[in-house]
């Protein structure tokens, strides 16, 4: 009974299987409808192979902001360590990102050269970047501002380059290194001329216009006893992470067969995370030091 149902069946399917065919390639050419052409206008973003991606966001109007929620001057290392986080949850979240660089209200994400995340388009870099980077420092404000409420949303704005080659890649995480140096000592020695010499800022301004790093260095040191060498590698280097391998203890709870109740014990796992670092990257002893970061295969 049972095989000669199953004659009957697959003669049925044998002999609609033309008409089935059609009826399939008939409804695929409905789906489609006389709007689609407008597809045809979207522009083809798509990165150049076998080159570094680099997407770099930047706060939008955040002198505004940092006013309207009474961030620290020069330097608030609450603002400094909640743009770290955000940057982390980019890294953890999203896909072949090698090294990320930051300070002040910016950062830069570098994805893998061999990368074919979306396709390698450029607007999928950027969008995913930067929705994500301004979303968990909403999400996690409260963690480094605890009596500062957040006034209004912050914007952040993105960009996407291509660099062909390591050289060109380590020179511009160069150059934002070298304008964090920049802007610190300008900030460092305006905030100094402002808060402890009483100076107005369009003063302060004009005192320093002109002056070269010798002469900020020289106004720290005599008027106002600061070394800028000992200032906080952050705010004079930046933030640099890269992907480490940490150790983390808990404590977990432990059941034998042959027991009734659990035992806590610690237990220590190696997890692979985006760590800060405050270093130079300028000179080749990071690179050196982290040959992975560069590697193709890596």
């Amino acid at each position: 009974m049972w095989a000669a149902g199953a004659v009957k069946i697959r003669g049925c399917l044998a002999a609609t299987s033309v008409p089935l065919r059609r009826c399939l390639k008939l409804g695929a050419a409905m789906a489609k409808s006389k709007f689609e052409y407008v597809r045809d206008f979207e522009a083809d973003d798509t990165c150049l192979a076998h080159c570094w991606v680099v997407v770099r966001l930047d706060g939008r109007n955040f002198h505004r902001f940092a006013e309207k929620h009474n961030f620290t001057k020069p330097n608030d290392s609450r603002a400094l360590h909640l743009m770290t986080k955000c940057a982390q949850t980019v890294m953890e979240e999203l896909e072949d990102i090698v090294i990320a660089y930051g300070q002040s209200d910016e950062y830069s994400f570098v994805f893998k050269r061999k990368s074919n995340w979306f396709k390698r388009r450029a607007s999928k870099f950027m969008t995913h970047v930067v929705s994500q980077f301004a979303s968990s420092y909403v999400f996690y404000w409260r963690d480094y501002f605890e009596d500062q409420p957040l006034r209004y949303p912050p914007g952040f704005d993105g960009r996407v380059v291509v660099y062909p080659s390591n050289q060109t890649l380590k020179d511009y995480l160069s150059w934002r290194q070298a304008d964090c140096h920049i802007n610190n000592l300008y900030n460092t020695v305006f905030w100094a001329l402002v808060q402890q010499s009483g100076l107005t800022p369009i003063q302060a301004q004009e005192r320093l216009q002109g002056t070269l790093t010798a002469d900020k260095n020289e106004i720290l040191f005599s008027e106002f006893n600061i070394n800028y060498n000992n200032e906080p590698l952050m705010y004079r280097k930046g933030t640099v992470l890269i992907w480490q391998k940490v150790d983390e203890v808990m404590t977990k709870e432990v059941r034998l067969p042959a027991e009734m109740e659990g035992k806590k014990m610690v237990v220590t796992r190696t997890r692979t995370k985006a760590v800060p670092l405050h270093c130079d990257i300028i000179g080749d002893a990071f690179w050196k030091e982290h040959p992975e970061i560069l590697d193709e295969d890596s």
